[in-house]
């Protein structure tokens, strides 16, 4: 779900400013619900904003770093399997093993083949 527009919520806190309709009215007449006008102008009165704030960023691949490590073990061994693969990608960045479906989706991501010979 998208955040508001901060034209909404500049106009949300001005109607509040204003001083002449409840919050429920307010929360009404823009088709918000009420307690995102009371959260958004708690908010305004704390920190002056009315910006809408970040949004999370999400899990970090398990594998991010290890891209080099997976290009060089399938380059040299193209036949490993993804166990094989998972358990030797370990060993050598020293981290847990990851998952076989974890090792193929990265594998997917490099665009790398999974031909056996």
């Amino acid at each position: 779900m998208k955040p508001y527009s901060n034209d909404l919520r500049r106009r949300i806190v001005e109607a509040i400013q204003e001083n002449e309709e409840t919050q429920s009215d307010i929360a009404g007449r823009f088709a918000v619900s009420i307690s995102f006008v009371e959260k958004l102008w708690q908010r305004f009165r704390a920190t002056g904003s009315y910006a809408a704030l970040p949004r999370g960023g999400g899990r970090r691949r398990a594998l991010a770093d290890d891209a080099r490590l997976i290009r060089e073990a399938v380059k040299e061994q193209p036949d490993l399997t993804l166990a094989e693969l998972c358990l030797r990608v370990a060993a050598a960045s020293g981290n847990e093993p990851v998952s076989a479906m974890t090792m193929c989706n990265e594998l997917q991501r490099l665009r790398l083949p999974r031909k056996k010979r």
